[in-house]
């Protein structure tokens, strides 16, 4: 996929109102490929601030990682098709008839009302979970396992590509032999910045070498002093491996 480091960056607007959202999108609209708006920001302003962001020019990458009936995420799936999103995604253990169903539901909607389709990612295995998680809730694979079977799971059933740890990118590539499957990594952090909750990470620069084709970054930026400084350090970095030597 041919984007420009810029593009590949995904800022997750992790907050509780839109007004900061609302300054977020406003400092870094032209830092920013994609906004992430997650169940955190949508849960407290409403499909609103999607119908704002998209208004304003930006893309959204509506993270509610649907799981539910088929029928059920098929219909949420259209609705935020109507909401003008770039990408949105379900949870890839919810099973083929589920994802098929999904994709269908987008394509259908998209094509009758003359919208752009978005793309439909499936989440594989949480960047906060590892294997003693997995084991808690009854999966004995480890999460490198759990992962490479979901993903293509995912691409059998004709989704877009996925969400999933860059510890996992290279798996994924080896095991899905499809070049225009994305591969979307949250978990990135610089080197600087404290891990939080997540478990499995990378730098940008690392998780761009080795195939990710979306990074998605939320705290390290919005709760920055200066956010869009450090969206352009994070720029910078990624563009160390948009230079480096194939």
């Amino acid at each position: 996929m041919n984007l420009t480091p810029r593009e590949r960056l995904i800022v997750a607007l992790d907050v509780d109102s839109a007004q900061k959202a609302r300054a977020l999108v406003n400092d870094l609209n032209q830092l920013a490929g994609m906004f992430k708006v997650g169940s955190y920001l949508f849960t407290a302003a409403g499909p609103d601030v999607v119908r704002e962001i998209v208004s304003s020019g930006g893309q959204v990458f509506l993270d509610l990682k649907f799981h539910d009936i088929p029928n059920t995420v098929a219909s949420a799936a259209a609705a935020a098709t109507r909401l003008g999103v770039r990408m949105l995604n379900v949870h890839a253990a919810g099973g083929a008839e589920m994802m098929r169903r999904t994709v269908d539901a987008v394509f259908e909607v998209a094509e009758k009302e003359r919208i752009q389709r978005p793309w439909v990612i499936a989440v594989t295995v949480l960047t906060s979970a590892d294997a003693v998680t997995l084991k808690e809730v009854g999966v004995l694979n480890p999460p490198e396992a759990q992962v490479t079977a979901l993903a293509k799971l995912a691409a059998a059933s004709g989704m877009d590509g996925v969400v999933a740890s860059p510890r996992e990118v290279a798996l994924i590539r080896s095991s899905v032999k499809m070049p225009e499957f994305l591969v979307i990594t949250p978990g990135i952090r610089p080197s600087d910045s404290p891990l939080g909750d997540q478990k499995r990470v990378m730098t940008p620069a690392e998780a761009l070498k080795i195939g990710a084709d979306f990074i998605v970054v939320g705290r390290p930026i919005t709760e920055a002093p200066n956010p869009a400084e450090a969206a352009r350090l994070i720029i910078a970095d990624m563009e160390k491996a948009a230079q480096a030597p194939a």
